[in-house]
């Protein structure tokens, strides 16, 4: 049985223009949720942080649909906004396919559309205010990345096994030539 969204949700006036507004932000912080319980229980791919991040960066400080930097949409604008959210439930619809599927990856990706698809709707009701790419934040998430890896391995190569045979040969090496790793003292030497 279908029960009318009005009922569901006597908040919503699907005859006020902005409802999208409301709607679109709605959607987006549940799907955003949906995917954060996915990938908690792991480190978390520079990929899925930036996606996540850019989730944020469209949600945060999300206006009332009657804040003053809110505008009204003429015609043309309130269709291209429906198209946006048309586009939008296609891809969750995706989302939810691929989250039933287990494919993180594909759910990091369609969370991306989603957001995108929301940002547009944002941008559309709310025109001066500055939202980033997720190639900006993807740039940014990227750098954080690289540096939170390189403090858990220092190294930038990966060592192959021939690598740690020679630093293991080169270690037994230095302890029978009398000399203590890194120090270069040899036994009976005084420094």
């Amino acid at each position: 049985m279908s029960v009318p969204i009005t009922e569901l949700r006597t908040d919503l006036d699907l005859d006020d223009p902005r409802c999208g507004l409301k709607i679109a932000a709605e959607r987006l912080s549940i799907v955003r949720y949906v995917f954060l319980v996915q990938i908690e229980d792991g480190i978390a791919s520079a990929s899925q942080r930036a996606s996540l991040e850019y989730a944020d960066a469209v949600l945060i400080g999300w206006p009332d649909e009657d804040a003053p930097d809110v505008v009204d949409l003429d015609d043309a604008q309130l269709k291209a906004m429906r198209g946006h959210m048309e586009m939008m439930e296609e891809y969750i619809a995706r989302f939810s396919a691929l989250e039933r599927d287990g494919d993180v990856d594909g759910m990091t990706d369609t969370l991306i559309r989603v957001t995108e698809r929301v940002a547009e709707v944002r941008r559309m009701f709310q025109p001066d205010f500055p939202l980033p790419t997720f190639a900006e934040i993807r740039r940014v998430v990227q750098d954080e990345w690289d540096e939170d890896m390189g403090k858990i391995d220092p190294k930038d190569d990966d060592p192959t096994a021939a690598d740690i045979e020679q630093e293991t040969e080169q270690a037994e090496e230095r302890e029978s030539d009398g000399t203590t790793a890194g120090d270069g003292i040899y036994k009976g030497e005084r420094a």
